[in-house]
C-alpha cells in the first residue's frame, strides 16, 4: 500500500507533462538531436541526410517513393531534401531503367565520402544515447521505438488507402448519378388530341 502511495506522490511531483507521451517523446528527440550535433560537429550532415545516404547506399537506384518507405520521411520533405543534396553534390538523379516515368537517385563520390566520415560519429552519438539507460533496458527501448515507428507507418498507409477508397467511391457515385439524355418529344401531329370539354351555354 505504501508503495502505491509513493508512486502516486512521485507522479504528482513530476507533474502532468511527465505523463504525456507526446511531451516525453519530444524531449527525448531533442536530447538525441543535441547529442548527434555534439558528436558530428558543426557543418556535418544532418541526421535525416545521414538516413537518406544510408538508404541509398544500401540499394542504389531507389526512387523517391522507395526512399519514403526506407527512411520514414514524408514525401514533400524528402523531395526538398533530395533536391538540396543533389545541389550539394551528394546525390545524383537519373531516369529509372524500370519505369521511364520515375527518377532514381544514387550516391556520388562526395556523398559516399560524407557517409563514411559520418558513420563513426553517428555510432558514437547512438552509444551516448543508449548509455543514458541501464544496460538491461536498452534492447527493450530499441524494440519499443521500432514498434512505434512501424505502427505509425502502418496507420499512415491505412489512412492513405482509406482516402483513396473514399475518392473512388465518390467518383463511382458521381458516375451513377449522371443524368441520362432526355427522350425526344413526339412531333405535335403525332400526339394524341385532348378531348375538349363541352361548355354549357346559358339559357
Amino acid at each position: 500500500m505504501a508503495k502505491t502511495k509513493g508512486k502516486s506522490a512521485r507522479a504528482e511531483a513530476d507533474g502532468p507533462l511527465d505523463s504525456s507521451p507526446s511531451h516525453l517523446m519530444h524531449r527525448v528527440l531533442q536530447l538525441a538531436l543535441d547529442i548527434y550535433t555534439e558528436e558530428t560537429g558543426p557543418g556535418a550532415i544532418t541526421q535525416r541526410q545521414f538516413a537518406v545516404l544510408v538508404a541509398v547506399a544500401g540499394n542504389e537506384g531507389l526512387t523517391q517513393t522507395d526512399l519514403v518507405k526506407a527512411t520514414g520521411i514524408d514525401r514533400s520533405t524528402l523531395a526538398d531534401m533530395v533536391a538540396r543534396m543533389i545541389t550539394k553534390g551528394m546525390l545524383e538523379r537519373e531516369r529509372s531503367s524500370v519505369d521511364a516515368r520515375a527518377n532514381t537517385v544514387r550516391l556520388t563520390d562526395q556523398g559516399r565520402a560524407e557517409l563514411e566520415a559520418a558513420k563513426p560519429r553517428v555510432e558514437a552519438a547512438d552509444k551516448r544515447i543508449l548509455g543514458l539507460l541501464p544496460g538491461g533496458k536498452r534492447d527493450s527501448f530499441i524494440n519499443v521505438l521500432r514498434a512505434f515507428a512501424h505502427a505509425g507507418e502502418a496507420a499512415a498507409a491505412e489512412e492513405e488507402a482509406g482516402e483513396a477508397r473514399k475518392k473512388k467511391k465518390k467518383a463511382d457515385k458521381g458516375g451513377k448519378r449522371a443524368k441520362a439524355p432526355k427522350a425526344e418529344k413526339a412531333p405535335k401531329a403525332e400526339r394524341p388530341e385532348k378531348k375538349k370539354k363541352k361548355v354549357k351555354k346559358a339559357a
